[in-house]
């Protein structure tokens, strides 16, 4: 290699088997990016696919099996990227499961369960791949999943929107304390995107409605004012902003890509 030449960037993204976090993960690839990807063990095949799509296009990657509320697993995960492809420069915490019940009928192990991967798994990540971008010396860009509720909660929806406002905190605490080290810490917050886990979001909103299934996506689709329910590309590319050099005076933000459906 010259001494022009520079290794590519590199990304780890959590989440990565399906839906948003594969398409943040192929987008970043598409980017010039080699980058690693991450779900649970049930999603490995998956995962595995995506690893290989990413392969295909001509950037390095890895699948890693690990669960994010493990700070352990995220630890090793960390050290595994850093290891193999020699430096972590972007962390995308995309990881997240949904709960759509009443707070009422909400018990303290759902609520725990919620929180211990929207918002344990989400911390997980910021530090480990802070404390190894701060020993690179390198810098870097962390970017973690909110969502609309993390400005405005949706009913049936309150643990879910709990978490993710605590995310839009978080981020704005690991901004300040991390700038001085040139990092930048910034969130997503898609609306109503058409992934598994809004198919299960509309299954149990229109359950507690007492609607048809899909009703109820079709209901929450009529406030978004671009007129139509958003694919993870969409998001993919706000991602693909936050991990590039074009974004290096923006930090401690969670905006909204989400077709107009709230207002910050």
């Amino acid at each position: 290699m010259s001494g022009q030449e520079k290794s590519p960037r590199t990304a780890l993204v959590t989440g990565a088997a399906r839906g948003i976090g594969r398409a943040i993960a192929l987008r970043l690839a598409a980017d010039g990016l080699d980058v690693a990807v991450n779900d649970v063990e049930a999603n490995s095949d998956q995962l595995d696919e995506v690893a290989e799509e990413i392969s295909a296009m001509g950037a390095k990657s890895t699948g890693i099996p690990a669960d994010v509320s493990d700070q352990d697993a995220v630890r090793s995960m960390v050290e595994r990227v850093s290891d193999e492809f020699g430096q972590l420069n972007v962390m995308v915490a995309n990881a997240g499961i949904a709960d759509v019940q009443p707070l009422l009928e909400t018990t303290p192990e759902d609520f725990d369960h919620l929180m211990s991967i929207n918002l344990r798994g989400v911390y997980l990540c910021y530090t480990a791949a802070a404390r190894q971008m701060i020993g690179q010396g390198t810098g870097g860009k962390i970017i973690g999943a909110a969502s609309i509720v993390a400005h405005r909660p949706f009913p049936l929806l309150g643990t879910y929107s709990t978490s993710k406002w605590a995310v839009r905190g978080l981020t704005q605490s690991a901004a300040m304390e991390w700038a001085q080290h040139g990092i930048t810490v910034n969130a997503y917050c898609p609306g109503i995107v058409g992934t598994a886990m809004w198919d299960h979001i509309d299954e149990k909103l229109a359950e507690n409605e007492g609607l048809r299934k899909g009703a109820a996506i079709e209901k929450y689709s009529e406030l978004i004012h671009l007129g139509r329910v958003s694919v993870p590309e969409d998001v993919a590319r706000f991602v693909s902003y936050l991990a590039s050099a074009d974004s290096d005076y923006m930090t401690g933000q969670s905006v909204m890509i989400d077709g107009g459906v709230q207002f910050s």
